[in-house]
C-alpha cells in the first residue's frame, strides 16, 4: 500500500483585539486552549495548538490582538505577533465583519510576511448578505490573499472549510512535534492554570482591573487524584488589590471557586487552589518584571 504524503506546517492567526481569534483556534482544535472573554486584549501570549491526524500536523498560533503599543507589555505582545509571522506557512487574518474602523495596524503587520493569507470574515451571523459581499470584495484585493471565507467561529459555521483551504497551503513535511506524545500545545500545565485564573479576572472585574492584573503560579504539585496549585494575582496599586479581594474576601473567593471548577474540567482531576494578591507597581511598563512574568524580550 502506497504511503500518502504527510503535510506539516505553522499557521498564524492574527487580527485586531476581540475579532474572535481565540474562538476560531479553539474551534479548529476542538479544544479550549485559549481563554475567551468579551473584553478586548484577553490574549497576551502566543499560544500554540497542535492538531494531528495520520495525514497532517497543523501548528496553530493564537496571537494577541494587534494594537498600537502603550506599555512595554503591549510591545511584548506585538513581538509575539511578529514571531508568529516569521515562521508561518499560512496566515489566517481574522476580521470582525461588524468592525467598521480601519485595520491599519493589521495591514502593517501583514507587510512583514510573504506567506499566503486566508481572510476570515468572522461573526457573519451578525451581518446581512450585502455587507458580507462587500467585505469579500474588499479583502480579496489584499496581496497574497488566497481566499476569503465567511465564518461564525462561535457557531462553528464554515470552520471545516477553513481547515480544507489550509490543507491546500500546508507543505509536505514530516511532523514538527512528536505525534506519539499526543501533545495539544507547547505550553506547560502551569501556564494554563494561570490563564484560567486570568480568564475569571476578566470575567468578574471591569475597567482597568483585568488589564492591570497578572497571574503567576507559585507552586504546582500533582498527586494521583488531585492538583495542588498556589497562585499569586499581581496588580499595580493598593486600591486595585482591595478591589480584587473584595469585601471580606468575597470577590477573590468567587474568582478562585470559578477558576478551580474550570481547572478541574481542563486537567481532568480534582484541584485544590490557593490564591493570593500582591502589588507589583508598574509591572506593565518594566521590562525586567515582564521577563519575570514569562514575556519574551
Amino acid at each position: 500500500m502506497e504511503n500518502k504524503p504527510h503535510k506539516a506546517g505553522f499557521v498564524s492567526i492574527i487580527g485586531k483585539p476581540n475579532a474572535g481569534k481565540s474562538t476560531l483556534m479553539n474551534a479548529l482544535m476542538g479544544e479550549n486552549l485559549s481563554i475567551i472573554t468579551p473584553k478586548a486584549q484577553t490574549t497576551r501570549h502566543r499560544i500554540m495548538g497542535i492538531l494531528n491526524t495520520e495525514e497532517y500536523q497543523i501548528v496553530y498560533s493564537d496571537t494577541p490582538g494587534i494594537l498600537k503599543p502603550q506599555y512595554e507589555l503591549h510591545k511584548a505582545m506585538m513581538r509575539y505577533v511578529n514571531f508568529s509571522l516569521e515562521d508561518a506557512d499560512a496566515v489566517l487574518v481574522v476580521i470582525d465583519i461588524s468592525d467598521t474602523e480601519e485595520h491599519t495596524e493589521v495591514l502593517e503587520k501583514l507587510h512583514r510576511t510573504t506567506s499566503p493569507l486566508i481572510v476570515i470574515l468572522n461573526k457573519i451571523d451578525l451581518a446581512d448578505e450585502a455587507k458580507v459581499k462587500e467585505a469579500i470584495e474588499k479583502w480579496s484585493a489584499l496581496p497574497n490573499t488566497k481566499t476569503v471565507i465567511p465564518v461564525s467561529a462561535l457557531k462553528l459555521f464554515n470552520t471545516e472549510l477553513v481547515l480544507q483551504e489550509l490543507l491546500k497551503l500546508i507543505p509536505e513535511h514530516p511532523a514538527y512535534y512528536d505525534k506519539e506524545k499526543g501533545d495539544l500545545t507547547d505550553r506547560p500545565e502551569r501556564f494554563f492554570a494561570a490563564e484560567i485564573i486570568r480568564e475569571q479576572i476578566f470575567r468578574f472585574y471591569d475597567q482597568e482591573i483585568p488589564y492591570s492584573s497578572e497571574v503567576a503560579i507559585e507552586s504546582f504539585k500533582e498527586g494521583k487524584d488531585i492538583l495542588k496549585i498556589a497562585a499569586v494575582i499581581y496588580v499595580e496599586r493598593d486600591s486595585q488589590k482591595g478591589i480584587i479581594i473584595g469585601k471580606a474576601g468575597s470577590m477573590l473567593k468567587k474568582v478562585g471557586t470559578e477558576a478551580r471548577k474550570s481547572m478541574e474540567i481542563f486537567f481532568g482531576k480534582k484541584v485544590f487552589l490557593e490564591t493570593f494578591v500582591k502589588v507589583e507597581p508598574n509591572w506593565r511598563s518594566n521590562e525586567q518584571k515582564l521577563k519575570r512574568f514569562g514575556y519574551e524580550q
